[in-house]
């Protein structure tokens, strides 16, 4: 029977229900509800005080507004994804697989941002100062004038931040917060929301930037409850695969940017170095190219990124042939799968198809759809991409092969890293542009001419 003043928070969603089940009714996780007490334990803090009541005051759309001021920290990968730089008063939600350098990453923005005349403060949960300290004599930062301090109490951290003003503040991390106003553990959901949200209110009173750094589950989304990435004004992903020396630093949500750009880091033995042309690191441009392989030109939020994608056909020794897909969506690969069969006759139905995104980075958008038909095509038929020629187009069930966006943008990128040719959707006003492209507007015909090795655009 549950004590008084005792409720069931899910630590997957933060739904709240008044009496223990197996399952959350809200998710449908299971395991997940966990008991807490709604009542304050003797002696405990009120972080906010009632408010007097207000006039709500409107304001018309034709009101001039006032751009935001920034932040420049220095780093201008993070300035990328932020924007243009950090919006003060703003609070951003940082989140990565653990190992993967968001404790580099944000110590070394905020001592870039105090050699810049900001005043920062890095607060830690999970380490003593002396290891902070440490880390930042190892990146050769210890001259920044950045205050440390190692804390979890609520309390002590509203009092300090109160009691000093700060442009620049990261906490490290959300989950390591917790309130005496609530008797549920460091890490539930009662805490993080209860320490996420004062913290937000505190950045929104005194104009501070709050960097909050959050753990993320085996799934790879952010650990705690959703309404947590309500609360903030940006939620950034900080991304790498084990083995890869780059960090991706991603944009999920920004109410001061755009939300799908993205910055990249080169992990190596002093911090994260900044990537100025990510191209030229997922590519490689030793040798020829063999079969197989396509480049692939790619729009990553307002920069083009140029991207092998490799793939391999080969009989298949078992009685089901298998389908492995790194860095793409699986489902996608099945329909361009169906679609090579059914329009363009290939067969892969006796044969083990892999494919894999060079370098480790994630695709996402529909161009990268005849990259990887030109791939698998050219896996098939043994024959090698020509090394000077990107592709890229979507591809719809019918066969057809769909303009995408930001054509220009895709062959001028190409054209600075020395590729001469393209193959793209057959477009009527492609002449003049920064490459000469090989149209095709039927996916038959794009595999057609990667049989042939037909590449001047003849038929």
């Amino acid at each position: 029977m549950a004590r008084d003043g005792a409720i069931y928070a899910c630590q997957s969603c933060g739904g709240v229900q008044t009496k223990w089940s197996g399952q959350c009714p809200a998710c449908n996780a299971w395991n997940s509800l966990v008991e807490e007490l709604t009542s304050r334990p003797p002696g405990a803090m009120t972080l906010t005080k009632p408010t007097r009541k207000v006039h709500l005051a409107f304001e018309g759309l034709d009101e001039a507004t006032v751009a935001p001021p920034r932040i420049a920290t220095g780093v201008d990968e993070w300035d990328r994804v932020c924007g243009g730089g950090v919006v003060p008063g703003s609070a951003i939600l940082v989140g990565g697989d653990p190992g993967v350098g968001k404790s580099t990453l944000l110590l070394q923005v905020a001592a870039q941002a105090a050699l810049r005349g900001a005043k920062c403060a890095y607060i830690s949960g999970e380490e003593a100062v002396e290891q902070v300290r440490a880390r930042a004599q190892r990146m050769g930062l210890a001259g920044a004038p950045v205050k440390l301090a190692a804390e979890t109490s609520l309390r002590a951290i509203s009092d300090g931040l109160k009691a000093e003003h700060f442009d620049f503040v990261v906490i490290d991390s959300i989950q390591t917060m917790w309130s005496d106003a609530h008797e549920a553990g460091p890490g539930s959901v009662t805490q993080v929301r209860a320490a996420a949200g004062e913290l937000v209110r505190l950045a929104k009173k005194r104009g501070m930037a709050v960097v909050l750094v959050g753990h993320v589950t085996k799934e790879g989304a952010i650990a705690g409850p959703r309404v947590i990435e309500h609360m903030v004004d940006a939620v950034f992903a900080f991304e790498g695969e084990r083995g890869y020396p780059f960090r991706i630093l991603r944009g999920a949500k920004n109410r001061f940017g755009a939300t799908d750009e993205i910055g990249v880091f080169e992990m190596g033995d002093a911090g994260l170095a900044e990537v100025k042309n990510p191209s030229a690191l997922f590519l490689n441009t030793s040798g020829e190219r063999a079969a197989g392989a396509a480049v692939f030109a790619g729009i990553e939020g307002s920069r083009p990124v140029l991207v092998e994608i490799q793939a391999l056909v080969a009989p298949s020794a078992y009685g089901t042939p298998r389908r492995a897909v790194v860095g793409w969506d699986s489902g996608r690969l099945a329909m361009i799968l169906a679609v090579l069969e059914a329009r363009c006759g290939l067969s892969f139905g006796d044969r083990d198809v892999y494919l894999n995104v060079a370098g480790g980075l994630r695709i996402s958008e529909p161009a990268a759809d005849l990259a990887a038909a030109a791939a698998l095509a050219s896996s098939v038929f043994d024959q090698a991409l020509p090394q000077d020629c990107v592709v890229f187009g979507e591809i719809s069930l019918s066969g057809e092969v769909r303009p995408v966006s930001r054509m220009d943008s895709r062959l001028k990128e190409a054209a600075k890293l020395g590729f001469r040719r393209a193959l793209a959707p057959a477009v009527q006003d492609s002449a003049g542009g920064a490459l000469p492209v090989t149209g095709a507007s039927r996916l038959a015909d794009a595999i057609q001419r990667i049989h042939d090795a037909n590449w001047d655009g003849s038929p």
